[in-house]
């Protein structure tokens, strides 16, 4: 029985470039809800609990985007609906696609967590229920008038309460005197919220850059606009999980080594820039790995890399090996790359972003240290098994009551008070476990996902989306020579390619996500591809005018949620 335990905490703080090509406006507005709610939260956690260790991941264009909100808040003009709609003066001469648009965005929240423990904001949802009934076209336009100004100043007022962190709603007496007040808000009211939005991204890189260099925590990035490493350099790296999967009719993305290597070297000059040193680990983007990406990213200098348990599970049984949790599991690895490799342990790191959130809280927070006192009492008492739990530090905790506060006050608390359980960084864990580093076999590619890439390929509207890009993407090659004697319009250029190779468009596609969440992506998708080619002078190909996609299932709240498949 070994007498010690190290846990590393991976916190994943991941979202697309939501900005309009040609506008810069925020088609969604998840990157300043999610700063203003859990990366706020996530980061007072931690400054409650000195014991504490943990790695936080930013990837660079939600960084991008944080610092345009912060000084569009700060100087204008704003170029998100929501934020303008906040401090509208006028709110009683909204127009009616205004309106409607309001109350589309205003109730897209999870309503058990969000919206009905608030008597008022569940009043004005109540109200609109009401009103609109299941009216449609002119019936539904004509309820509307029946909804005053004040309707709406108090609606978006609350909309924002609502995805105001539970650490700042203790902390501030301006929040606790708004919701207090519940109704009634006035234009003054409502910029002074703003300026306290504004105020807490601001903080934001300042804060996690302080608890770094305090040895708190460590930060680490991902390649610059999150694209899937494995699929750029081939899309046959698919097969090596999934041998039958279909792939795009294009052979190969062009010149994806290349590509890879920019989105990495952006990624370490954003990570220099705002957190003053060179990362020392990458966070694949979803975890996505394979054996040429591994040796691109040692090439960049990672010293490791995280990923998902069941390309762990898929790389040894491919190796001849059998797979034993206990023995696998809870070590590095070192590629023949010379990088070392941790792996998620997708079954405690499912629970707390999937199930823990339907459970008192005390209850999960002792069912997980007892599941971490198993795994020590389990180990020879020469070992001191490492268990890395990782997941997206954003999406999970608006499923928990108080977006997860109780939930982390008593698991920071706990680990504090258990001595035998030690949580770290990975640089720590890299250092103290150099000596359990075991030589890891050729690697079948994959990701946190179900140990595969089918999220991203092999879905007939996926495939098209990346042929659809590998056509754009041979325009942009040809014109390799006018753009180098234009740098603005190769800047252009580039930029718009980098936002198209991420992975988020490839995510959405398909039967099984949200069709409002895949309508507004594969438009945005679409409408970045039609800026693509304007910036490369060249007519937009027709097909372009088409939705990529058929829809999908579930009702969409505030951004995805990511699975790893091992349940």
């Amino acid at each position: 029985m070994a007498s010690t335990l190290d846990l590393v905490f991976l916190w994943h703080m991941h979202q697309p470039d939501y900005r309009a090509p040609d506008t810069g406006e925020y088609v969604l507005p998840w990157v300043y809800l999610h700063a203003t709610k859990d990366y706020t939260d996530m980061v007072a956690h931690l400054e409650r609990h000195p014991g504490v260790r943990a790695v936080v991941n930013f990837v660079p264009i939600l960084l991008d985007q944080l610092e345009d909100y912060a000084a569009q808040i700060a100087g204008g003009p704003l170029r998100d609906p929501l934020l303008r709609l906040l401090v509208n003066p006028a709110p009683e001469a909204l127009t009616l696609a205004e309106k409607r648009a309001a109350i589309a965005a205003c109730f897209r929240a999870n309503h058990a967590r969000v919206i009905a423990p608030f008597p008022p904001y569940l009043k004005l949802y109540s109200l609109q229920e009401i009103v609109l009934g299941s009216g449609e076209g002119e019936s539904s336009d004509v309820a509307l008038d029946y909804l005053a100004g004040s309707y709406f100043s108090d609606l978006v007022t609350w909309y924002h309460l609502g995805w105001i962190g539970e650490t700042q709603r203790q902390a501030d007496p301006f929040i606790a005197a708004l919701m207090d007040q519940g109704a009634g808000y006035s234009l003054a009211d409502r910029q002074k919220l703003l300026a306290t939005i504004g105020k807490l991204i601001a903080e934001l890189v300042p804060r996690y850059r302080a608890l770094a260099d305090a040895g708190r925590i460590e930060l680490s990035t991902t390649p610059h606009a999150h694209p899937i490493a494995p699929l750029l350099l081939s899309f046959n790296s698919a097969r090596e999980a999934l041998p039958d999967i279909p792939l795009p009719v294009s052979g190969a993305y062009p010149g994806g080594q290349a590509r890879l290597e920019r989105h990495l070297s952006a990624a370490l000059a954003s990570h220099r820039a705002r957190f003053g040193e060179a990362p020392r680990g990458i966070w694949p983007a979803e975890g996505a790995v394979s054996g040429p990406a591994l040796a691109g990213l040692s090439a960049a200098g990672a010293q490791w890399v995280a990923t998902g348990e069941a390309v762990l599970v898929n790389t040894l049984v491919a190796a001849g090996q059998t797979y034993e949790r206990a023995r696998d599991l809870y070590r590095p690895w070192v590629d023949e790359s010379g990088v070392r490799v941790f792996f998620r342990d997708d079954r405690l790191s499912d629970l707390i972003g999937f199930e823990y959130s339907q459970w008192h809280g005390q209850d999960a927070v002792q069912h997980f240290m007892g599941e971490l006192i198993q795994i020590r009492d389990a180990a020879p008492a020469h070992d001191t098994p490492l268990v890395c739990v990782m997941l997206d530090g954003e999406n999970a905790w608006e499923y928990y009551p108080y977006n997860a506060w109780h939930f982390f006050e008593d698991l920071y608390n706990a680990l504090e008070a258990q001595p035998s359980i030690r949580t770290r960084t990975l640089s720590t864990a890299l250092a103290q476990h150099a000596a359990r580093s075991a030589a890891l076999p050729p690697l079948v590619a994959g990701s946190w996902v179900y140990g595969t890439l089918s999220t991203w390929v092999g879905n007939a509207d996926k495939n098209r989306a990346w042929d659809l890009l590998v056509n754009a993407k041979q325009r942009y090659d040809e014109l390799a020579a006018d753009l180098l004697a234009d740098p603005p319009r190769a800047a252009r250029a580039e930029a718009l390619l980098t936002t198209l190779e991420g992975s988020d468009w490839f995510w959405w596609l398909g039967d099984d996500n949200p069709p409002a969440a895949v309508a507004n992506f594969e438009a945005l998708f679409r409408r970045n591809l039609r800026a693509f080619y304007a910036a490369l002078g060249l007519p937009t190909p027709l097909e372009l005018d088409q939705p990529l996609s058929r829809g999908g299932g579930a009702p969409e709240t505030g951004g995805t949620m990511r699975r790893s498949g091992l349940d």
